[in-house]
């Protein structure tokens, strides 16, 4: 079978090395791929929004399947176009992919089908906004209602930085186009995880849970950004709340779709919090989560295409899916990442920590200049790690973690913290 994989970060990476072992694959494309892609895909120069291209490429490849890694081209409808000129794509359409490129719109199918989340008020308008805000009080977490590259939810505990944050999205546009519909939630306290599921149509097979570690800083300190670590399984997250979850959330949203006139196909990752109540949704996101997929990957002991034929063929049984233990993974940034950073930085070390093992190194934001593996990006690697216990698979990240080396580099020397707590 020939597959292709559409992305150029740490995720596609992870999921393009774990189709690279499956027997049925023949030949494996990344659209357009990075220098670590390279190591076992061909590399396509097209770029994530050229949909049309894309599926001419497919076509005169004889390509099998897609599998589409990032939110925005599932937003912008890259499914849409492949399934209308024929072609097997992994990942929603449109339509299913606005339960993430629309928190307004997820949170009116939320609160129609009665699934579990934070009380809300939606808002166009600065001036009825900062009304609610003075009505309601602090903490709130003031959230733009379409993609901001995982940075455009602001969890504000006091009443200033709840309006400095409504004002950053409805007068200084921030965060531009994804600001103009603002939505404003309750806080919820509680720990924070993700339940991972395959999708087709109201038919799931769960797969992960996992938890993230969004802010740059040790002890969740620092700006939001898209993910400095994540590992799976979780501890403190017993089978009966995994399967509470699974029921009452991924179950009911898959059919609450249904209801809607949409059958919602792919990866459906959801971050829930678990409050003194129970589960309460934050998020719903329609696509394999970075950087919880490098954590995934290292532990997954079926087949990936197997899953992503799920929505097709229903092949997998849940109990042969994983390798017993912990995988983990560890997000190397760019100093000044989430804001400006630096590009262009030599990278030194990767060969010696892929030599680890249970060790694998995913390229985020890397390229090569002059024969030379550079930084390109904030996140420029993950590392990602599988091990017996929990404590084993963190170690042995970090472990690899110092043998690499760019200027500036820096990374969370707490991932896992909570799990490793509980273990």
């Amino acid at each position: 079978m020939r597959v292709m994989v559409i992305g150029s970060g740490a995720r596609e990476h992870a999921l393009v090395w774990k189709l690279a072992q499956s027997p049925q694959v023949t030949k494996l494309y990344a659209a357009p791929g990075n220098p670590g892609m390279a190591e076992c895909a061909e590399c396509v120069p097209l770029a994530m929004s050229q949909f049309n291209d894309l599926a001419t490429f497919a076509e005169k490849n004889g390509i099998h399947l897609t599998v589409v890694g990032p939110e925005i081209p599932l937003i912008e409808g890259i499914v849409d176009i492949f399934r209308q000129r024929g072609l097997k794509v992994f990942g929603p359409d449109s339509a299913g992919a606005a339960l993430e490129g629309s928190k307004a719109f997820a949170k009116e199918l939320m609160a129609s089908a009665g699934i579990p989340s934070a009380q809300h008020r939606t808002f166009l308008e600065v001036g009825p906004a900062l009304a609610y805000l003075e009505e309601h009080g602090a903490p709130v977490v003031v959230k733009a209602s379409a993609w901001a590259a995982g940075k455009g939810a602001i969890v504000a505990m006091d009443l200033e930085t709840a309006r400095d944050a409504v004002e950053q999205m409805l007068v200084r546009h921030t965060f531009g186009a994804a600001g103009r519909i603002v939505v404003i939630e309750d806080y919820l306290q509680g720990d924070e995880v993700s339940v991972i599921a395959a999708c087709n149509g109201t038919h799931y097979l769960p797969l992960a849970v996992t938890q993230d570690h969004k802010r740059a800083l040790d002890n969740d300190q620092g700006l939001n950004t898209g993910g400095m670590g994540a590992y799976t399984p979780v501890p403190f997250v017993d089978a009966e709340t995994e399967k509470r979850m699974y029921r009452e959330i991924t179950a009911t949203t898959l059919q609450a779709m249904q209801a809607k006139g949409i059958t919602f196909t792919g990866i459906l990752y959801t971050n829930i919090m678990l409050t003194a109540q129970g589960p309460m949704v934050v998020e719903h996101n329609t696509r394999f989560g970075d950087p919880e997929t490098q954590a995934m990957m290292m532990l997954l002991r079926e087949d990936l295409l197997n899953i992503v034929q799920f929505a097709e063929t229903l092949p997998v049984k849940r109990e042969t899916l994983w390798h017993p233990g912990y995988g983990v993974s560890l997000g190397l940034a760019s100093a000044g990442y989430p804001g400006n950073y630096p590009k262009g930085l030599p990278i030194h070390g990767i060969e010696e920590a892929n030599r680890l093992p249970g060790v694998h190194v995913f390229h985020a934001g890397t390229a090569m200049q002059d024969g030379q593996l550079v930084t390109a990006g904030g996140r420029v690697l993950s590392v990602a790690a599988r091990g017996a216990t929990l404590r084993e698979a963190t170690s042995l990240a970090y472990e690899a973690a110092k043998l690499i080396s760019f200027e500036g580099m820096f990374y969370r020397h707490d991932i896992a913290h909570r799990g490793l707590e509980v273990e």
